[in-house]
């Protein structure tokens, strides 16, 4: 048994090793072939081509900009966007020149003044990509910077025309590199990562129903450890699915003949991972072996895997364009082994295995619809059910979206900051020109150029980004040092030493220490050493560069604390509160009479959207130094993160049984079980609202002195049941709960008048109380683990205070009510 294991590790790690070097050498044959396309054009083209390409350095930082992680799509929206950014930079260089007389009017302080305006006008449109923002911000140093200092050489309208000319170069290059000697389609790799994905899917199915027929904890273990490694490549697969998105659609026109995807599947694996990750959640804590499992079971768990798997099988072998044969639905015969389960269960211990079922049948649903061809989607939709809903929808948006008042509450946080965006990269280039020309006017421009080609239109980790363009700057320069040495004799065919490099700046690339931001930094360090002419010894030139480069970079630093002054970790505490402020609000949505399947799914959207950001400000704030601060409690804070995920997983699955039970079961007879619902839902969204409160607080002293302050007084008793009502409540306590809405449930169910044959809506409606029943419970205890996170944080941010949470916000209502 262990030889086994150990062959199917190797066997596993052999093919990762395999696909890593495969895909970083793919990427660095790419990019080595438009570097020689660069090489060949500007240093072997005709005279009269040479004459108008007069900055090659620019052609290859225009070609990394592009070709970095790029397909055949993303180098035809690079052609668009190097085109953009020339009309959006090289048309009014020209008229500016032209009004002022040439570039023989400039001075250090003009050319620095006009670079910061020009620079945020660029920077400030929303809509406009950042490859083309990058681009003509590189356009600009060249075009005004070296145009300054090189005021004699050049001509008003010449010398725009020769910076976008060396820009064309560069994305044409670009273009040929991922056509020749094959096209590199985006809709190649997400087909080979959605027959990837669906592999994985199935075989974490068969996975899942072994362990939940294994016979003892320690095999159903075992399976479920190899199901959660499975999971981590899927979240790959599908991130990899949705980046190609936009690439296919450019795509799309220029190659129909080769039949790419119409449509991305990636939001549609999406949903398969939901009720994937709930059958994770029901085995974990369910005990094996499961008493309710017998043969007729196991031979019922088969079938409906089977079924899943022939859908899942059908969306790997066609692709989501082509039309695709669905045999007649056997739902009722897969599904008729839960005719077995008459009523719900009566015993909290049995909800994981109802809620496994659930989950399957939910999985057997969304997988069959994937299936169902386009123009039969269009005729459900068609129904009047569907009609109304999107009609309420319709008038929702119209209540919602037209108010001048709300449409400008809603989008000012955005302008804002777009606005500090474009003056940040005003400042930081305006500063970093003027200050690189006060340094080597010869050598200003290139204080400007490694910011202007690492915008970012966002806010990014300032330190650590800055850390990794500088290291990455000065690795490439070396290199590009010692390649020049090497062929020193072979001037014209040294940037064939650029291979091995770009070899190794692709694997650097994946790396969690550099990323994209330093693995560009390095290429284009080496590039502009090889690939430089008539700019003196390569070591005095690498190191003015490293000089110019670390003062652009500082004043990018200074410019960025100084509009953002605002710390990485006082953004998550911020985006912390706000994540359970909306669990808060999306876990008291929760009502079987009032609230419908659509909005709650919206409401667990928003808690993925806070969770991801809360994960983003986390990131950041751990990259950032402390200084005089006290350390940022990373761990603490990624525990929590746990729980808030967890319970939107929950949401989901509560809207999707919520969902049923409107549609087939009248809103009167559900009303019992829904005071039961209600009061659990409760309990869980009071705990939130106080979890919020307790978190924004800054320092347990500073909120002691201020209630002594104000004089006034809290009773700890009434605080300790009306802020933290699960607190105090034991297992025991929670079972109590669960067994009233059980029995409720039993009851109800008992009462209702189901149709004759008609088993499937019968079995559905026990999973789906079931699965309710399932989610309170689990709810309550995520709750109790956001508490332990919450105290612990709250602890470590006061060390020397003893920690008790329900005096905490008795205090915060007694001084703020």
């Amino acid at each position: 048994m262990l030889a086994t294991r150990t062959t199917m590790f190797s066997t596993v790690q052999s093919k990762r090793t395999c696909e890593f070097w495969k895909s970083g050498l793919v990427a660095a044959s790419r990019t080595a072939l438009a570097c020689i396309i660069v090489g060949c054009l500007t240093l072997y083209g005709p005279a009269s081509f040479k004459r108008e390409v007069t900055f090659p350095a620019f052609s290859y930082v225009a070609m990394i900009l592009i070709i970095t992680n790029a397909t055949l799509g993303d180098t035809i929206r690079g052609l668009w966007l190097a085109f953009y950014a020339t009309l959006q930079t090289v048309c009014p260089a020209i008229l500016c020149l032209w009004l002022i007389g040439g570039p023989a009017s400039l001075t250090e302080a003009s050319t620095s003044l006009v670079v910061a305006i020009a620079a945020f006008f660029i920077a400030l449109p929303q809509s406009t990509h950042g490859v083309a923002k990058r681009i003509a911000l590189g356009q600009l140093i060249i075009i005004y910077v070296v145009g300054y200092i090189n005021a004699h050489q050049f001509d008003a309208v010449m010398h725009p025309v020769h910076v976008a000319a060396s820009t064309a170069v560069g994305a044409v290059a670009c273009f040929l590199a991922l056509l020749l000697p094959y096209p590199h389609l985006a809709s190649t790799q997400v087909t080979k990562n959605s027959k990837l994905f669906v592999e994985n899917a199935t075989d974490r199915l068969k996975l899942f129903v072994k362990a939940f027929c294994a016979e003892d904890d320690v095999s159903s273990q075992a399976l479920i450890s190899q199901t959660r490694c499975l999971a981590g490549k899927a979240k790959k697969f599908i991130q990899c699915i949705k980046s190609k998105q936009e690439s296919m659609q450019w795509e799309r026109f220029p190659l129909k003949f080769i039949r790419p995807y119409c449509t991305n599947p990636g939001d549609r694996f999406q949903e398969l991972e939901t009720p994937l990750r709930g059958m994770d959640i029901a085995l974990s804590t369910t005990q094996v072996p499961i008493s309710i499992v017998d043969e007729q079971l196991k031979d019922g768990m088969d079938l409906i895997e089977g079924e899943i798997s022939q859908n899942l099988h059908q969306l790997k072998s066609h692709t989501p364009s082509e039309t695709i044969t669905v045999p007649e639905s056997t739902e009722g015969q897969v599904m008729g082994f839960l005719q077995k389960l008459e009523t719900p269960p009566s015993n909290e211990k049995d909800l994981p295995s109802y809620f496994f079922f659930f989950c399957m049948k939910l999985l057997h649903s969304q997988s069959r619809a994937m299936t169902i061809r386009p123009n039969q989607q269009k005729t459900d939709q068609n129904t009047p059910q569907k009609k109304n809903q999107q009609h309420l929808n319709k008038n929702n948006d119209h209540l919602n979206g037209l108010s001048f008042k709300s449409v400008w509450a809603k989008n000012w946080p955005t302008a804002k900051e777009r606005l500090t965006i474009a003056i940040n990269c005003s400042l930081s280039l305006g500063f970093a020109v003027l200050f690189g020309l006060y340094y080597s006017k010869p050598n200003g421009y290139w204080s400007g150029l490694p910011v202007a080609v690492s915008f970012a239109a966002a806010r990014e980790a300032t330190f650590k980004v800055a850390n990794v363009k500088f290291q990455g700057t000065v690795i490439g320069n070396v290199y590009g040092v010692l390649g020049c040495f090497i062929f020193e004799r072979f001037v014209q065919i040294r940037f064939i030493s650029l291979l091995p490099w770009f070899i190794f700046t692709s694997f650097l690339q994946q790396s969690k220490m550099y990323g994209q931001a330093g693995a560009v930094s390095a290429v284009i360090g080496a590039i502009l050493i090889l690939g430089r002419r008539n700019f003196g010894p390569p070591s005095d030139f690498a190191i003015a560069r490293i000089v110019e480069t670390f003062i652009g970079l500082s004043c990018s630093i200074v410019i960025d604390l100084l509009l953002h002054p605002t710390r990485g970790a006082t953004l998550a505490k911020v985006q912390l509160t706000k994540t359970l402020g909306t669990l808060e609000d999306s876990i008291s949505s929760i009502d079987l009479v009032t609230t419908s399947k659509a909005e709650l799914l919206e409401k667990a959207k928003s808690i993925k959207a806070q969770v991801n950001e809360l994960d983003k400000y986390v990131g950041e704030a751990e990259a950032e130094p402390n200084f005089w601060y006290l350390p940022f409690h990373t761990a603490c804070y990624r525990k929590l993160m746990g729980p808030f995920a967890k319970m939107g997983d929950l949401l989901i699955f509560t809207a999707h049984a919520i969902g049923f039970l409107e549609e087939h079961i009248q809103s009167i007879e559900l009303e019992r079980i829904n005071d039961d619902l209600r009061h659990v839902v409760k309990m869980v969204a009071t705990s939130m609202k106080s979890f919020q409160q307790v978190a924004s607080i800054k320092s347990l002293i500073v909120l002691e002195k201020d209630l002594a302050k104000s004089g006034k007084t809290c009773d700890l008793e009434v605080g300790k049941s009306a802020n933290f009502p699960l607190m105090n409540l034991g297992e025991k306590d929670m079972e109590k709960f669960i067994s009233s809405y059980l029995d409720h449930s039993k009851e109800v169910f008992e009462e209702i008048e189901f149709p004759e044959g008609e088993e499937e809506i019968k079995g559905q409606t026990i999973m789906s109380l079931s699965a309710l029943g399932f989610c309170l419970s689990c709810l309550m205890r995520e709750t109790k683990e956001v508490e332990k996170g919450i105290k612990e944080l709250v602890q470590w941010e006061n060390p020397t205070s003893q920690i008790n949470l329900h005096e905490m916000s008795c205090k915060i209502h007694a001084l703020y009510d």
